[in-house]
């Protein structure tokens, strides 16, 4: 009795693996599932340096290379409202490195200038010498005092001014 039992669970187990290989072989053959895919971001025309890419220049294709590799835009979200640093070709795969964010400040537009020291705040107006986005580092011409100062950008034309 003791020995039928034994069998019966060998049986058991071997017809379990036997299954497990039978469906990793047919998921091999299917191909790969949705979950499995790879998709990247490509112009549908030619986008030239300093352009704003929208939504109606750019498509999302599978990725059919396994080799394909890189830091190419998988996603509408991430190229979107970019700005390019270089010439993006129809049908090649965006480089996320060749984009950037707009910028908050332009180089001879005029912004406001903040100064803060414990509860103490002063506001000024300033004419930026280089242009930025939003959380960098950048310098500024106070627009009274002829000063440079450097600061960082909050939002779009305002920024911070940093103590030395």
């Amino acid at each position: 009795m003791m020995r039928r039992l034994q069998e019966r669970n060998v049986m058991k187990t071997l017809v379990s693996a036997s299954l497990l290989t039978l469906t990793s072989a047919c998921a091999a053959i299917a191909g790969p599932t949705e979950d499995s895919k790879r998709y990247a971001m490509v112009p549908t025309a030619v986008i030239y340096p300093g352009q704003v890419i929208s939504s109606g220049q750019v498509k999302r294709v599978e990725v059919t290379n396994p080799d394909f590799a890189g830091d190419f835009a998988t996603d509408f979200s991430q190229v979107e409202g970019m700005i390019t640093k270089s010439t993006l070709i129809p049908d090649r795969a965006i480089s996320v490195s060749s984009l950037r964010e707009p910028f908050a400040v332009t180089h001879g537009q005029q912004v406001r200038l903040i100064y803060n020291n414990g509860t103490l705040q002063i506001t000024a107006l300033g004419m930026p010498l280089q242009d930025g986005s939003v959380g960098e580092l950048i310098r500024v011409r106070n627009a009274d005092s002829g000063l440079t100062v450097s600061g960082t950008i909050l939002s779009p034309g305002i920024v911070q001014v940093v103590s030395k």
